[in-house]
């Protein structure tokens, strides 16, 4: 009796399994909100903060400077990989993923609200890679965080179908952070938008991220995870077991993300300066054109996840590359 008491009473305790669709829109909602932050900055980065944040008399200096805090993402994401991910194989892949996604809201929020060279000297760029910092530590934590959140919810065989649906979130953030600054410079003025208008994306951010936060905060842990705390098996440095255990496969996927996201952004962000600068394409030409390209980034990501769970992950991305 005391037995059958218990198991009820544990039954209670424990929650109810989500369903397949919310655990995949709760991946999806969160990533597109992450990179729709991450891209509207990377936009910014070479139409407005050259002006505002790095005025020099040499247009390509302060071009190169605002290019060089868009970098500094790219150190932070690894820092925001082993951080997040860290807790999330101790505390698990909810709380985390709320941690992730409001170190990017409230980075973003920030960036809406800074002052600019012209107020504050110097500390306006150096608050701006502040917040460009604390964005690639929530992105870091955000696209393992929400990767995990779907696979480990995955019916086998089904694990790269499943997994797509935080991918698809980098060219839904995309459309909606390019689709945001094409409205603005048809409606505003370029001096209106490099007045005011450009703080808009970042503080329309806040709107997203209680959304993001109130889809994530409904979540329960994932089978996976509840699973590893019955049997004991969470490990006290999660990111030791990795390096001591799979060196290889962690170097492989390091640089397999490495040759993804060089090519990624050179088609993003670096063309846009160089189309821009040098080309002699208005902001209003060329982010149409890069719309139409991410279009199709869009509508490989399931093709190539049909692929891979039939044919297998390293021939897709071999193929891909």
């Amino acid at each position: 009796m005391k037995d059958s008491r218990r198991s009820a009473e544990r039954a209670d305790i424990i929650p109810a399994p989500m369903t397949k669709g919310r655990v995949l829109f709760a991946s999806l909602i969160g990533t597109t909100i992450e990179f729709f932050d991450f891209y509207i900055y990377g936009t910014a980065a070479v139409l407005v903060f050259p002006q505002l944040f790095f005025p020099a008399a040499d247009p390509a200096t302060s071009r190169l400077q605002s290019l060089a805090t868009f970098a500094l993402a790219f150190f932070a994401r690894p820092v925001g990989s082993a951080l997040f991910g860290h807790f999330g194989d101790r505390i698990g892949r909810k709380a985390t993923l709320v941690a992730a996604l409001l170190t990017m809201g409230l980075s973003t929020v920030a960036i809406g609200l800074l002052p600019t060279y012209s107020s504050i000297g110097l500390a306006a760029p150096a608050l701006l890679a502040l917040c460009r910092f604390g964005q690639g530590l929530g992105l870091g934590g955000e696209w393992g965080g929400a990767v995990l959140l779907a696979t480990e919810n995955a019916p086998r065989g089904k694990e790269s179908w499943y997994g797509m649906f935080p991918q698809l979130g980098a060219p839904l953030g995309f459309f909606c952070s390019t689709g945001i600054f094409i409205a603005l410079t048809a409606t505003l003025a370029d001096v209106e938008f490099l007045a005011w208008g450009w703080r808009i994306p970042f503080l329309a951010s806040a709107a997203l991220v209680a959304v993001g936060l109130w889809v994530r905060l409904t979540l329960t842990e994932t089978p996976e995870f509840q699973r590893a705390i019955e049997r004991q098996e969470r490990v006290r440095v999660p990111i030791l077991v990795v390096v001591r255990e799979h060196p290889k496969t962690l170097v492989l996927a390091t640089l397999a993300a490495v040759t993804t996201f060089v090519v990624f952004y050179l088609m993003t962000v670096f063309t846009l300066s160089h189309a821009t600068s040098q080309l002699g394409f208005t902001r209003g030409e060329f982010l149409p054109l890069q719309m139409l390209g991410v279009l199709f980034f869009l509508l490989t990501i399931p093709l190539t996840a049909v692929a891979a769970d039939r044919i297998g992950h390293w021939p897709i991305l071999i193929a891909s590359s």
